[in-house]
């Protein structure tokens, strides 16, 4: 019921204001009406549901058009297999920017991410910019934490965390961050994290991001990058990333031993002409001590005629966890304007281990999308999966979008 009043106030509060200052505000968003149906992977029953999803953007509110209202949601009813109505409010907050020129304000539930954590959080967020080459960010409340199909958060979870900018240089990006969450055990997460981008001779750009975790005193993340494009056509990427799982400290999980992952990344995109582009790309995957895979991946797109767009990819895996090869041939197609069509074939072929030999997977999709008119849309999706759970395993949805 709390969702449902929440869901409310979001069509509510904004609607208040809206009307209260019709003489400069301006109220925008989009009304998605959907069904769909599928199967129910815990239960294995068919399910099928209703859906409302609902986001809204009230700007203009003041003279100076500095205070504006965001909000995101959406509702569920289930009508198959008995889980009823339920809802969630992803995001309901007040913006008030340049306050003094200096100080970006937000009020509400809203998601905050720091190179050091992010999260879902019910409180405020404080931006000081404008006063020298670093900005800062304060935020913190509560953190809100959801279930499959409800919100659990209580008064013991919160978050809270800082961050640093370097702000007026354009060819670079850089954060330092602190981020802690804490739980009714007590302090869950305590954590540093940066993030930096460079771009230099208009042909390169360098990037990394890391998180260390101060309970556990490991990096609990690791990227490093570079990409360089030579021309505006021509792509070529290089990576290394690490992940090491951290849990909350309060969680059983956090006493279990687990695995480093490394990954190293070589990757290419290069765009032929406006028919014809081609990728490739191929990884090490290492997983912990003695485990490790190779993974290879190409594609194309192709414009045969103006209105036809065809996607091949190719992928291939050795290694740990068995062989995998699989391939995947998508077609669009605009027959008119305002209609859009698309299918797809995805066909994979795997070898966990010897005992079971080869197994397949399969995947058929159809879908199509139509422009009523500058404020409406329609859509539906249709796909079938055949693979070792099912012999076929129908799903699909009808959307029907207002944008106003």
């Amino acid at each position: 019921m709390a969702l449902q009043r929440m869901f409310c106030l979001l069509t509510g509060v904004i609607l208040l204001f809206s009307s209260g200052t019709a003489w400069s505000a301006e109220v925008h968003g989009r009304s998605s009406t959907q069904y769909q149906w599928f199967n129910d992977y815990v239960t294995g029953n068919k399910q099928a549901e209703f859906g409302e999803t609902l986001r809204l953007s009230v700007t203009k509110v003041d003279p100076e058009g500095k205070l504006s209202f965001q909000g995101y949601g959406r509702i569920n009813q289930e009508i198959l297999d008995g889980q009823g109505f339920h809802g969630r409010l992803y995001y309901l907050y007040g913006d008030y920017s340049n306050l003094y020129d200096k100080v970006d304000l937000r009020f509400g539930r809203q998601f905050v991410n720091y190179a050091a954590g992010s999260a879902l959080v019910d409180g405020a967020k404080v931006d000081l910019k404008n006063v020298g080459p670093i900005a800062f960010s304060i935020m913190g409340g509560r953190n809100v934490i959801f279930t499959l199909d409800s919100e659990v958060s209580t008064g013991d979870n919160f978050v809270w965390g800082v961050a640093a900018n370097l702000a007026g240089n354009k060819n670079t990006d850089a954060e330092l961050s602190y981020f802690m969450k804490i739980d009714d055990a007590g302090i869950a997460r305590d954590q540093i994290g940066a993030t930096f981008k460079q771009y230099l001779f208009n042909s390169m750009k360098i990037y990394g991001n890391t998180r260390f975790d101060m309970t556990s005193e490991t990096f609990s993340e690791l990227l490093t990058g570079v990409k360089y494009y030579p021309t505006s056509d021509f792509i070529l990427t290089g990576e290394w990333y690490q992940s090491y799982p951290i849990f909350d400290n309060s969680s059983i999980y956090s006493v279990f031993a687990v695995d480093r992952y490394r990954e190293a990344l070589l990757r290419a995109d290069y765009t032929i002409n406006d028919k014809i582009a081609v990728h490739g790309g191929c990884s090490k995957q290492i997983y912990g001590e003695g485990a490790a895979a190779n993974v290879y991946e190409f594609g194309t797109t192709v414009r045969p005629i103006e209105n036809v767009q065809v996607n091949l990819n190719y992928d291939y895996q050795d290694g740990y966890a068995g062989d995998l090869s699989g391939g995947a041939v998508e077609v669009a197609y605009t027959p008119i304007k305002p209609l859009d069509l698309a299918c797809g074939v995805h066909y994979d072929v795997y070898e966990r281990n010897r005992i079971t030999g080869e197994e397949t997977a399969r995947k058929y999709w159809l879908g199509g999308k139509y422009k009523i008119d500058k404020d409406m849309s329609a859509s539906v999706r249709v796909e079938d999966n055949v693979n070792q759970e099912y012999n076929s395993d129908w799903s699909g949805r009808v959307v029907f979008n207002y944008d106003f």
